[in-house]
């Protein structure tokens, strides 16, 4: 390979590019601050659960191409070209993103760069953070101007980070000079035959952010259709449906339900959205807020209808939820609307017992008030009403006979529209949804 990379940040996005570069064939020295996470990392141990990437670290730390290291000067050694895949965090008290741990990056590498090299920001960040980053950069390096800034956003879907890694659906660079792009370029030539789109740094941090809030946009835009539908009698699954065979809308993501969460979507709208005020543009994203407003009055609406099902009160009512995790094949359980439905229920009175397949320990750890459980069977006991929350696809095969003889009551939630309603009221059970008379 022409290149050896590193990899500045190993959290879920740094630990998923490593790894997955690695397995391109590329030398890659991994990075991180927190020298607990790098042992284990090292070790081969995931402080994340995505599926493939155990097996991917381990095999790549077993032919020596992956390492990983705290030395900021040992990764300026090594690297021809510096991925930095850092958190960008919504700021406290406010909407707008902290970029701070870029900054730190940048401040804490760029005085070991005495060579030519590429720097390359995948964070999501708000618009002109990259030119900003880059004059720092060459004002910080010995190399100078040799020390080149590119932006490259990424597009990872948790549970699918692997395959969105090593099989993009597109590739954006954001690049100042044709040997920016170039390099890119050869980095991103094992993929094969991937669209690339070559465009400036405003644009390239702006296409991440818009193709969240276009995302987030479609999720809500559904989920007031189920508002509607509720008010109307009617059934958003069928409406859903029936959008989804026009092509200049399509299907995917018009699933009505509990609504987005995560530590990426919600906080990326709500940052798009203080950047476009600080830019003069607010009115152009000013339907973002009723995006968010919809997608947490989602969660509202489910506790509702529990509290509605269990006669208007949950003092001592035991509730068994069934996911914790923001969506499936994840352990995040940031912004994760199947926990604040189960916090929000345990406030007001209700004994939850939380069952979910990966983010068990990541729950306890943040809510240890509520109850939890080893199974959805055993979450399920006693329970006069179970709400499914997060669509494992353990949950969807549940058999409800077999779950029915565990309750007190045959009441479900279904808060992602992901079961047979006519299998379940066949089985007996008081079925609701989101959206669906």
């Amino acid at each position: 390979m022409p290149y050896r990379l590193t990899v500045l940040g190993t959290g879920y996005l740094g630990a998923t590019h490593a790894a997955c570069m690695a397995e391109l064939g590329f030398e890659v020295l991994g990075l991180d601050v927190d020298q607990s996470k790098i042992e284990r990392l090292q070790r081969g141990e995931l402080p994340i659960h995505e599926p493939g990437l155990q097996e991917l670290l381990r095999r790549n730390l077993d032919s020596g191409r992956l390492r990983f290291t705290t030395s900021f000067e040992e990764a300026a050694k090594f690297g021809d070209v510096h991925f930095i895949c850092v958190g960008t965090p919504q700021k406290k008290g406010g909407y707008a993103a902290d970029v701070s741990y870029l900054d730190a990056v940048v401040e804490s590498l760029a005085p070991h760069l005495d060579r030519e090299c590429l720097v390359v920001g995948k964070s999501t960040v708000p618009v002109g953070t990259a030119e900003r980053l880059a004059d720092k950069l060459v004002r910080l390096s010995p190399a100078g101007m040799q020390a080149e800034l590119a932006w490259n956003p990424e597009f990872l879907r948790e549970g699918f980070a692997v395959q969105d890694t090593l099989r993009p659906d597109r590739i954006v660079l954001g690049v100042a000079s044709e040997r920016a792009e170039k390099v890119l370029r050869d980095v991103y030539a094992p993929l094969g035959e991937v669209p690339i789109v070559v465009t400036d740094f405003p644009t390239a941090e702006l296409v991440k952010a818009a193709a969240n809030a276009f995302l987030a946009t479609k999720i809500s835009f559904i989920n007031a259709m189920a508002e509607v539908c509720e008010a109307a009698g009617g059934d958003v699954t069928q409406l859903s449906q029936a959008l989804s065979y026009d092509e200049r809308i399509g299907g995917k993501y018009l699933n009505a339900g509990l609504g987005f969460g995560g530590g990426c979507l919600p906080k990326d709208i709500r940052a798009f959205t203080a950047r476009a005020g600080e830019l003069g543009a607010h009115q152009a994203l000013a339907f973002l807020r009723e995006v968010d407003e919809i997608n947490l009055r989602r969660r509202t609406r489910t506790v509702e209808l529990t509290r509605e099902l269990l006669s208007g009160a949950f003092d001592g009512r035991s509730v068994a939820v069934l996911g914790a995790a923001f969506k499936p094949n994840s352990d995040d359980i940031r912004d994760s609307p199947a926990l604040d439905v189960a916090v929000q229920i345990a406030e007001q009175g209700g004994q939850v017992t939380v069952y979910d397949p990966a983010a068990l320990s990541n729950a306890r750890a943040a809510h240890p008030h509520l109850g939890y459980a080893e199974s959805a069977l055993e979450a399920a006991q006693g329970a006069e009403v179970v709400l499914l929350l997060t669509e494992w696809q353990e949950f969807v095969a549940l058999d409800p006979e077999e779950l029915g003889e565990v309750v007190t009551a045959r009441t479900i939630v279904d808060g992602r529209n992901a079961l047979d309603a006519d299998t379940w009221r066949e089985a007996g059970w008081d079925y609701r949804a989101l959206g669906r008379p």
